[in-house]
Order: C-alpha cells, then structure tokens, then sequence
C-alpha cells in the first residue's frame, strides 16, 4: 500500500498566495450577505419596495444559496473544483454589475437570487480546494484563515454598507464587489491547482440524480421559506406547518433515494466516519448559537445603544478577533491534547459569553458588551475551526465537494431555522415586557410591537420617553432570553462532543474506497 501523495503545493510557499485567492474568495459572500442590509431603508425610500419586496431581497438570496450547494458539490467532483469555482465568481461579479444597474424592487430580487447561486458555488468548492492545496498537517491552520474570512465580511458588510451609503447611491452596494470579484477571480486563475484527474474524468460520465436534485431542491425550498414567513404568520400558522412539515417529508424521501440510488447526489456513508458526522453536528450547533447572537447583537447595538450601521459593525469586531485569535490558539492545542478535549472547552467559553450576555441591562454601556462578545468569539473559533477540520480531515479526494457541500448545506439550513427559532425567543420577550400607555394610537401601537426600531421612532414622534425606555428594556430582555438559549445550546453541543468525538489517537476507517488519483504537477498550475 503506498502512502497518499502530497498536494501539488504542499511544500510550496505559493500555498499562502493560493489560500489568500480562496479567502478573497469568500470574503466577498461574507460581505455581500450583510451589506445588502444596511441598503433596505434606502430601496424602500427609492425604488418603492414594500416590506413583502424587501423580505424577499434577503429570501431569495437565502434561497438559491441553501438549494444549489448539494448539486454543486458533485459536479465540482465530476468537472473540476476550479472550474466551477472560477464560474461562481465569475456569476456573483456579473450579477453584482447587473444590481448597481437596475430599478425596480423585482429585479433587485433577481439580482440577489443570482448572487445566491454564486455564493453556493463559491463557498463548498474553495473549502473542498482546501485539501489540495495543503498537507494535513497544514490543513487546520488553512481552515481556521478560511474560517475567518467567511467571519470577518459579516461585521465589515455594514461598515462598508454605511460608508457607501453616505457617500454614494444606493448601487454602489453592489458595484463595490465588482473589483474585489475581479482581483479574486484573477488570483484563483493564476494561484489553484488545475483540476483534471484520473478520477473526475471517470466520474464524469457517470450519471447525474436529477430526482435526488429535485428532492433536495424541494425539500430545502420549503424549509427555508416555511421559516421566512415564520415572522409574519407565526409557528402556529397553518401555512407554516404545512410548509415545514411537507419539507421535511421531501428531505426524508431525499435521504432514502441516496441510500438506494447508485449515484447519489451526495454520498451519506460520508455520516458512517464518526470524525466527520461529530464535526458536522458540532459545527452545526455552533453555528446555530453564534448566527443567534449575530442576530441580536447589532439590533442591540443599533436601537438600545444608538448606533449607526458604520459604529454597530465596527463594535461586532470583538467577536471576529476573538474568533481570529482562538483560530490560531486552536492550531496549538489540538495537536497537543486532542479535539474531544479542546472542542469542548470552546464550547463552554461560548456558552460563558452567551451567559454574560444574558445579564446585559438597557443602561448598560458597550464596554460590557466588547467583553463578552471577544469572550464569544473565543469560544466560537476553539470550537468551530477544530470542528471543521476534523470533518475535513475525513474526507475522501474524489468526494471532497460532496462533502463540503454536505457540511455547508446542513450549517446553512441550520443557520436559517435558528435564527427564525431564536428571533420568535426574541420577540415573546420583547412583547412580554412593553408597556404602551393608553393614550398610544392603535396603530402607532401596533408599529410599536413590531420592533424596537419601529418602537423608537413611535417614541419620539409621540415625545414619549416612557415608551423608549420600555422598548429598549424589552428588547434587551428578550435579546437576554436568545443569549441564554444560545448558552444552553453551546453546553449540550459540549456534552455531547466531550462523549462522542474520537480521541486523539483513535484510528478512523475510511468512509468510502478513495479512488487513486494522479497528484497534480506544480508545473501545470493554471
């Protein structure tokens, strides 16, 4: 048996540039999933956009993303991780030219489904070149940049969003991608490995699962739209139920069709090694908590603190430098005492700071905030970068993509459903604890309930100091009840790993036969 031959650039120091390429890479669909934000107070003055139009800018995109990853791993398996990673950059920079150029809401929707499309393109694949590009021994440290990056565009997309905003129109929003997504793509072509081995060429010709495509597609369709109306129509809603509940039929005739087809969209023996069913879930866990906190936390920072979007995303970024320190910490420790140790821990540190921000009150400053968010972001990078690099670590090289896109898929879809879960948290507290005086107009009322936001400009139309600071007394009581929530979810999640992650030296069988591939010659980097 020989041993695995290296990445083409395992002992090369243009890994570095190649890993910069991928991090660009997904810095922009960091960037682009929260700038849009700060931008829909103005499309609603502009372009007349109605809140159903609004919701969708966000929805749509949330959509073509969490559908289109699955059939992306498999064809970036089949016909070239960088191909089709040069093709979804390629689509998000064009898409992004197309948004500063139109003007109507429908297409602003259209514009951001397409962005969507790339990003699901972009984010499994430049995470499945990962493993090419650098030696297991390396791999940790490249996930843990990877992971960063992914990260730091979710408070830097405001900041940009704001200064753009109050610089320039609304458009810019999307025509500042346009020479990131150049400088990318230009990187990508000259920095990553090509793609063509022994392997893809056989399974090329193999046939596609059109139904499990259409099964998946479905299934998540609904599940991600059955969460979008969860604002508006409640858990309770008829529409709701239905909705979820054919979803999660879908995806369970979807799941039976990949253990009976002979080739599966996504292959789920992948579950069967225990290092990558544990990272998954963990990493799912996580990733349910910290998109909780990042739900609430600019929201707080915003309407309870008064900050504009520039000064909310620059204090978000405790939370990204404890994670960037954390990443590099990790790197250290988990060789040392192992992740069923060190996972965990940063389970418990995460759990820590959601707890302290469970004891946050209105008239707080931010200082306590800065705390425990750095504090979060800690135990957010200990656990998460361990996490996917086991679950990374485990996957097969003709499979990479399937696996990434797997990885991706279940963390989105997770995202998604806490954030609707965590936002209804916050909304019964927020209701439990706001007084209206009698003598609040009903309807004024009832902009009130809806948000703290809506409660602060009723508040100071109506010169009402008392309903302000009820608002934001409510607010933070039910941004209190998310963190604690957030608290108990990261203490199972580190139970749970402390009892079922491997140890360090325990021997891991391979979750499918791997089939011999050609290692990919330095001098035929494209």
């Amino acid at each position: 048996m020989t041993a695995p031959a290296l990445p083409a650039l395992a002992h090369s120091p243009r890994r570095w540039l190649a890993l910069a390429a991928l991090t660009l890479s997904v810095l922009i669909v960091g960037l682009d999933g929260t700038i849009i934000n700060v931008a829909l107070p103005t499309l609603s003055t502009e372009l007349g956009a109605d809140s159903a139009q609004l919701q969708w800018i966000g929805g749509g995109y949330l959509l073509a993303l969490s559908v289109a990853m699955l059939p992306v791993g498999l064809l970036g398996d089949r016909y070239g991780h960088k191909r089709l990673l040069l093709g979804g950059i390629t689509l998000f920079g064009l898409a992004s030219l197309a948004g500063a150029m139109v003007g109507s809401p429908a297409a602003v929707i259209t514009v951001r489904a397409v962005l969507g499309l790339g990003a699901a393109m972009i984010m499994p694949l430049s995470m499945a070149i990962l493993p090419r590009v650098f030696a297991k021994s390396e791999l940790p440290k490249a996930v843990a940049v990877w992971t960063a990056a992914t990260a730091l565009g979710m408070p830097i997309g405001p900041v940009v969003g704001g200064w753009l905003l109050n610089h320039f129109w609304w458009g810019s929003v999307f025509l500042f991608n346009v020479p990131v997504v150049a400088l990318a793509l230009a990187a990508a072509i000259w920095l990553l490995p090509s793609d063509r081995t022994r392997a893809q060429q056989a399974t090329a010709k193999a046939p596609f699962d059109t139904l499990g495509t259409a099964l998946s597609a479905l299934g998540i369709t609904a599940l991600v739209y059955g969460t979008i109306l969860i604002p508006t129509e409640g858990w309770t809603s008829p529409q709701v139920l239905v909705t979820l509940a054919a979803g999660l039929a879908l995806i369970a005739l979807f799941v039976r069709r990949q253990l009976r087809t002979s080739h599966p969209l996504v292959d789920l023996t992948l579950l069967r090694n225990r290092n990558f069913l544990w990272g998954t879930l963990i990493a799912v866990f996580v990733n349910f908590a910290v998109m909780g906190i990042l739900f609430v936390v600019p929201q707080y920072l915003e309407a309870v603190l008064g900050n504009d979007a520039l000064g909310t995303g620059l204090r978000v970024l405790p939370l990204i430098g404890g994670l960037m320190a954390a990443a590099t910490l990790s790197e250290a420790l988990v060789p040392r005492l192992g992740a069923r140790k060190v996972i965990p821990a940063g389970l418990l540190l995460l759990a820590a700071g959601a707890v302290m921000g469970a004891m946050t009150d209105a008239a707080d400053g931010y200082t306590f905030t800065a705390i425990w968010l750095t504090l979060t972001g800690l135990g957010f990078g200990t656990a998460v970068v361990p996490a996917t690099s086991l679950a990374m670590s485990s996957l097969p090289s003709d499979t990479a993509g399937q696996g990434t896109s797997l990885l991706e898929t279940v963390q989105q879809v997770g995202g998604v459903l806490g954030v609707a879960g965590l936002g209804s948290l916050l909304s019964a507290g927020y209701l439990a604890r706001l007084t209206l005086s009698p003598d609040v107009p009903s309807d004024t009322a009832g902009a009130a309930r809806d948000s703290v936001s809506a409660a602060d400009a009723v508040a100071a139309q109506l010169h009402d100091p008392d309903l302000l600071a009820s608002a934001h007394q409510a607010f933070t009581h039910g941004m209190n009840l998310v963190m604690l929530a957030c608290g108990a979810i990261s203490v199972l999640a580190a139970l749970l790993a402390a009892r079922y992650l491997p140890g360090r030296t325990a021997p891991q069988p391979a979750p499918v036969p791997v089939a011999t591939t050609t290692a990919v010659p330095a001098e035929s980097l494209s």
